[in-house]
């Protein structure tokens, strides 16, 4: 299989709706291969496959679930369409309601005329790596139509109607119950995605007073200068409004950046922060440790350090930090973008649980979110996104190491440098961390400029 043909990336599948991967014969094929894995088990001795598909509110979303739902049906796979709910709330339902897999239909951040596909698995964790290649090879490489159900054993599919009161009361439940919201004035940007309901009710249930921007979905405003991308708007309506907090989630809402009352932005490296904190305080932060990628700021290692906790680096995705989670049974990790995971209460990364744990950490301990922020210092950070058109393995590229070598020799130490192609879109991303912010400029300026003339 060409790497040109890959449908996997960090988080799914994604590209522009109607453009390979995200084709209606494409999709179809990812449920057949989908359908095909969950019925070949021969534990099911002839019982129908359970799946459960949620999404955002993007327009392509409905010609992707007619697609998917066409594949599994026809591999012999029940389907349950739950409309839009987050990503966490699907792994949860998939969960709760017994499913053999759970299916999301989003591009998270990315602009409307994107889609995607992430796909759980029965215990409600991203399906591992060997899972999505098996998939990818059964879509390219193979004909589906032997593995066909019969007349008689095609699927049905059905719509639930109450998937997003389970999600809610699921939400809740992070929230300890000796405390309300009470008297708390919240800013609440739902990105126009798919917790534009359920994420206002969460809120509002618990007594706070939820002013909410980005709640009116007409699947094309999605993420449309709204969400965790565009955190200012967010910052600007708090200080309009004298909020105690912002919360702003991005379409599918699997991540969350937050305003403290003064109208600083609260990245998920500070959220990460307040929350490790507050759990080895309590003496529930296992092992010490918390988990982060390689894009996360050396500010945060640097307070945990003098905090006595142990910062775990993966690689970028949210979907890694929780297999290292899992792997050793660690309870709290997640990325600066605002993914962030508490392995007690999802699998995946939640907004909705994420800011209520830090609101909860308020709570607890009589302080403003401004309070807390202040405890982690950020270093110096450059971050530099080139488009270019093909990939290459970077040390084989001439001059790059030469060039590493040296930035690193000026760096002496007090910073890092991180280089890596996205996973979801065209483009490399140089980070260079110092206390210089003048010299980590020009070195990642050096490192973009080398990267774009030799892969475009």
């Amino acid at each position: 299989m060409s790497k040109s043909k890959r449908l996997f990336g960090t988080d799914g599948i994604r590209g522009t709706a109607n453009q390979f991967p995200m084709t209606p014969d494409i999709v179809l094929k990812v449920g057949q291969a989908m359908g095909h894995i969950l019925m070949r088990d021969p534990a099911r001795k002839g019982r129908h496959a359970k799946v459960v598909i949620g999404k955002d509110t993007r327009l392509s979303g409905y010609m992707v679930e007619l697609a998917l739902t066409s594949g599994l049906n026809s591999m012999g796979v029940h389907v349950e369409l739950l409309g839009p709910l987050p990503t966490p709330g699907i792994g949860f339902v998939t969960r709760n309601m017994r499913a053999d897999a759970g299916i999301v239909i989003s591009a998270s951040h990315n602009a409307f005329m994107d889609n995607g596909i992430k796909i759980f698995g029965s215990d409600g964790y991203k399906i591992p790596d060997s899972v999505e290649r098996e998939i990818e090879k059964l879509v390219l490489e193979t004909d589906m139509n032997p593995f066909l159900a019969g007349q008689h054993d095609i699927g049905r599919s059905k719509r639930i109607d109450d998937a997003d009161g389970r999600y809610i009361v699921f939400a809740k439940n992070a929230f300890p119950l000796e405390y309300t919201l009470d008297g708390m004035r919240i800013v609440l940007d739902c990105a126009n995605g798919a917790s534009y309901k359920v994420a206002p009710a969460i809120f509002q249930e618990l007594g706070a007073e939820v002013i909410v921007l980005g709640n009116t979905p007409n699947g094309f405003n999605i993420n449309d200068k709204a969400g965790a991308l565009y955190p200012a708007k967010v910052a600007e309506a708090v200080q309009q409004y004298r909020a105690d907090v912002g919360i702003s989630l991005d379409g599918d809402a699997d991540r969350v950046v937050m305003v403290d009352d003064k109208g600083h932005v609260v990245n998920g490296d500070h959220i990460l922060a307040i929350a490790a904190l507050h759990l080895k305080d309590r003496g529930t932060l296992r092992k010490d440790t918390v988990v982060a990628t390689q894009m996360s700021n050396f500010g945060l290692d640097k307070l945990m350090k003098e905090n006595g906790i142990k910062v775990v680096r993966t690689d970028v995705g949210d979907k890694y930090v929780v297999e290292e989670m899992r792997r050793n049974d660690y309870c709290l990790g997640g990325e600066q973008s605002g993914h962030i995971i508490f392995a007690d209460q999802s699998t995946t990364g939640d907004g909705c649980v994420a800011a209520l744990n830090v609101l909860a950490v308020m709570k607890a301990r009589g302080l403003s979110l401004s309070q807390l922020n202040e405890k982690m210092v950020d270093m110096p950070q450059v971050l530099i996104n080139t488009r270019v058109r093909r990939r290459e393995e970077l040390t084989n590229i001439k001059g790059y190491n030469e060039l590493i070598k040296e930035i690193e020799s000026q760096l002496k130490g007090d910073g890092r440098l991180f280089v890596r192609f996205s996973g979801t879109e065209p483009v490399i991303r140089v980070l260079v961390e110092g206390s210089d912010r003048n010299a980590i400029s020009k070195y990642a300026e050096q490192i973009a400029s080398l990267l774009e003339k030799e892969l475009s």
